[in-house]
């Protein structure tokens, strides 16, 4: 995970504050992902470009409990992933519906999620 200055200014900023569902630009978006853990990839789904990234736990109570924090902190910030949990992993993926792609809040959510583990 990067833990460069960039990310720590990222990761302090708060959704809430940002103009909602402007879709980035190619620049900005890859302005933004150097900010964040270089474990989230881009998916592309029907045209539409996500966030995404996978954590393994070593049992159902650890994946739920970071589920948990996830949810916490989503409902802080007003912008809410889509979650897929089993028994050892954790998926996210961020994207903003309203943007029809990825937004400045997906990248400020990402880099506040790297902080949780």
């Amino acid at each position: 995970m990067r833990t460069n200055d960039a990310n720590k200014l990222l990761a302090n900023r708060s959704c809430r504050s940002c103009v909602w569902g402007v879709k980035l630009p190619g620049e900005k978006i890859g302005e933004y992902k150097s900010q964040i853990s270089s474990e989230w990839s881009f998916e592309s789904d029907g045209g539409i470009e996500k966030l995404y990234r996978r954590w393994k736990f070593k049992n159902f109570n650890e994946a739920k409990a970071f589920v948990d924090k996830i949810s916490e902190l989503a409902e802080a910030e007003g912008h809410h992933p889509d979650i897929t949990f089993s028994y050892d992993y954790v998926e996210i993926v961020l994207y903003t519906h309203k943007a029809g792609g990825l937004a400045e809040e997906d990248f400020i959510l990402a880099a506040k999620i790297d902080k949780i583990l």
